[in-house]
């Protein structure tokens, strides 16, 4: 937008400068050339005397020598005409077609008007004056004149126009980009936060400074919205962190007390119990995820430092080989992640071990940056993929399966919060892959 502001503004400068430049331009044309008229006619009207004086005394001696130094001092052509269109005297090359102008000079009329001189021309301009009074004309007077000088005069006036045009257009371009960086600084600041809101920095605020007071103001309601979500965002973390570990402690309790009442069941309720605490072990599962969902979204462990990948890797091999599903890692010794990374293969490594059957894969791989957790069990559809990393979602396949649904949305959140970018791909032939592509350092 910046840009086009700059184009706007210096393309109605640009007609501005024209519409006074060419004006000025073409009024000094004009008027070099109403005075180049007005001295050669002079002169014209002086040869036009003398033609008329020769022809009364019959001696045109005075007349050739005049009209020679005329023409040998000012480069131009100078012809005397007879009433019947003879030559009768004449100096310098003459180049133009002078039957036009002979005839209407004879008819009584002088010229008043020449070409305008412009620095391309024309070369040369052609004035006839009638010699002799009124009805009784002895001849004509025919002047072709030079125009380099008078042209020399509105190249000069046209150069410096244009120069003056170029500097004004030139500082105000200048001045044009700055009045548009100007108005669109609360609009490149407002474009700044709203990114850095985006990649999580729920604390950006746009700062107030220079601009129209319109935007300014626009800034300021943003500040407030912005305010208002991040605290109602806030509320509302605060409220599930709470009631999540407020229910921590009846929940102990309540599973404490199941388990004295065991001793004391009948054995037509020993079913019945099992999955009351089976129920209860969900619950608990359930509480300590939201309160982990919570805490990631509170920036809490997100910002930790990077940790060796292996070790963290190696504390699965039990799991997996008790559940009889091969654990291959291909990860350098000297491989290290942020610590959110490894939470996050924590993460897929646990849901891996729980859809992988007996005798499967999980493959976990480190490469440029990219993190890779593949197993060949049953995978997800396309839809599912696309929702999996919603919040309490679960699979209809895997309704029997322990989970609350939390931990690849726990996943996402830790990769979003730490500039990484999470997404669930098919393996082939079939299962699932997690690719976690990390930010790369500067």
């Amino acid at each position: 937008m910046n840009s086009r502001l700059v184009v706007t503004f210096t393309t109605l400068i640009v007609f501005l400068i024209a519409a006074l430049a060419v004006p000025l331009g073409l009024a000094y044309a004009s008027h070099r050339t109403n005075r180049l008229l007005l001295d050669r006619r002079a002169d014209a009207t002086r040869f036009a005397e003398l033609a008329d004086q020769a022809a009364r005394e019959d001696d045109r001696t005075g007349l050739v020598a005049e009209i020679g130094r005329y023409a040998e001092l000012y480069g131009a052509a100078v012809r005397v005409r007879g009433r019947n269109g003879s030559m009768l005297a004449g100096a310098g090359r003459f180049d133009a077609d002078d039957r036009e102008a002979t005839r209407l000079a004879l008819a009584g009329r002088t010229t008043e008007d020449l070409p305008t001189i412009s620095p391309f021309g024309p070369a040369t301009v052609l004035l006839a004056e009638p010699a002799g009074r009124d009805a009784q004309l002895s001849g004509v007077v025919l002047l072709e004149a030079p125009t380099d000088r008078a042209r020399l005069d509105v190249s000069l006036v046209w150069g410096t126009l244009a120069v003056g045009a170029l500097v004004a257009l030139a500082y105000s371009a200048l001045v044009a980009g700055r009045l548009a960086r100007w108005i669109l600084r609360p609009v490149t600041e407002l474009d700044r936060t709203t990114q850095a809101i985006a990649q999580g920095r729920l604390d950006a605020r746009a700062h107030p400074g220079a601009g129209p007071s319109e935007l300014r103001r626009l800034e300021e309601r943003f500040n407030a919205m912005a305010d208002a979500v991040s605290g109602a965002m806030e509320r509302q973390r605060a409220f599930v962190a709470d009631a999540s570990h407020e229910l921590r402690t009846p929940l102990t309790v309540l599973g404490l007390r199941l388990e004295n009442l065991e001793p004391h069941l009948k054995g037509e309720g020993t079913a019945e119990f099992e999955e009351a605490m089976a129920e209860l072990d969900r619950l608990a599962l359930l509480v300590d995820d939201l309160l982990a969902l919570a805490g990631v979204e509170a920036g809490a462990g997100v910002e930790g430092k990077d940790i060796p990948l292996g070790p963290r890797l190696g504390a699965w091999r039990e799991v997996y080989a008790a559940k009889g599903v091969h654990l291959v890692t291909d990860i350098s010794e000297m491989s290290v992640v942020p610590e959110a990374a490894a939470r996050i293969a924590d993460i897929a490594l646990d849901n891996a071990q729980k859809f992988v059957p007996a005798g499967g894969t999980v493959t976990v791989t480190l490469d440029d940056g990219v993190l890779r957790v593949s197993d060949d069990g049953p995978g997800l559809g396309e839809e599912e993929r696309a929702e999996a990393l919603g919040r309490f979602w679960r699979s209809g396949a895997h309704a029997n399966v322990p989970g609350s649904g939390l931990g690849l949305a726990i996943a996402a959140e830790l990769a979003r919060a730490c500039g990484a970018r999470l997404a669930l791909l098919p393996a082939v032939p079939h299962g699932l892959v997690v690719e976690l592509t990390l930010k790369t350092q500067p």
